[in-house]
């Protein structure tokens, strides 16, 4: 019979697993680079959300809701520990996690509501102007990114959990975009 904090154990060592890659995967030059996707804070921070956002669909797809919720908490109990790294005390942390978690999910919302439409990659493009480039870009310069992200959930979707952190590979380039 498994013990219960064995399993709790594989759990939370799988999400951090999935969690790291979807970080290496946020941080790609060429999201910034071919994309034009700040290289600020925000930027980041709405990269590794977009990368997120599409992780936890393909879990849910696979019946994984526990492994999508600890990864959703490997993500946020980084970014508590990041915002202290650059100096925000204590008291100011819960001020600043509490419109990140409000943002992510009203972009996992948003993207969700997206790509489930379909092909119809300018529902998805208006999605990403309007939060990653936070009005500053034309709809249009948010197709590329667009045309990633559907890249993206395509090769999450054949893959199992265990292969989408080992297999670095799996990702599709933020170059190859069209």
């Amino acid at each position: 019979m498994p013990r219960p904090f064995s399993r709790r154990r594989a759990l939370e060592a799988e999400a951090g697993r999935l969690y790291a890659a979807i970080v290496a995967r946020a941080r790609q030059p060429g999201l910034y680079r071919e994309f034009g996707v700040a290289d600020t804070l925000d930027g980041r921070f709405e990269m590794l959300v977009l990368h997120v956002v599409v992780l936890l669909r393909r879990l849910r797809e696979l019946g994984e809701a526990e492994l999508a919720q600890a990864v959703v908490d490997n993500m946020f109990a980084d970014l508590d520990q990041a915002l202290r790294e650059i100096g925000v005390g204590d008291i100011s942390v819960a001020r600043k996690i509490r419109p990140m978690a409000e943002a992510f999910q009203g972009r996992a919302a948003a993207y969700g509501a997206a790509l489930s439409m379909g092909d119809d990659g300018d529902a998805l493009a208006r999605a990403l102007a309007r939060n990653v480039f936070a009005g500053e870009a034309q709809p249009w310069a948010a197709v590329p990114l667009a045309a990633y992200v559907r890249q993206l959930e395509v090769r999450l979707g054949a893959l199992t959990p265990g292969e989408i952190g080992a297999d670095p590979a799996g990702w599709p380039e933020p170059a190859a975009a069209p």
